[in-house]
């Protein structure tokens, strides 16, 4: 039996919590955040992009088959479809914007100067300009 971490929670540790925590903080919600938090609603998200997840039915089903392992991939609860579907509608999308904007600045400043570097100006959700610019205000 396998005993390290999850590829998607070693994936997870490279996050800058303590920007994402600013991004929550500067868009206040009014949707309960008592049981399924911000950080949960977003690394469900994650885990949907990155395992190809096409619908919230796609998303919990897929959840629900890793049920047990939820915890170590960082989700701390159970997630059903309508709550997902809550958090998605109520919550502001400033909050994951301006969070991708800030991972973007901080894989331009890593990678400007390698030969192998991404290309950052070219994908669909960086700008063109060199500094990334927040969609929210």
């Amino acid at each position: 039996m396998h005993s390290g971490k999850l590829v998607f929670a070693q994936l997870m540790e490279y996050l800058p919590l303590h920007t994402f925590r600013h991004c929550v903080q500067r868009y206040p919600s009014k949707y309960p955040t008592k049981t399924f938090s911000h950080l949960d609603q977003f690394l469900c998200m994650a885990f949907a992009q990155l395992t190809y997840r096409e619908s919230l039915r796609d998303i919990e089903t897929c959840l629900r088959a890793y049920q047990t392992k939820l915890y170590h991939l960082g989700i701390r609860v159970n997630v059903a479809k309508s709550t997902l579907a809550d958090a998605n509608e109520q919550r502001d999308c400033c909050i994951y914007a301006n969070f991708a904007m800030s991972l973007i600045r901080i894989a331009r400043k890593l990678y400007a100067s390698d030969s192998f570097a991404v290309e950052l100006e070219q994908t669909v959700y960086a700008p063109h300009s060199t500094q990334p610019r927040l969609i929210c205000a």
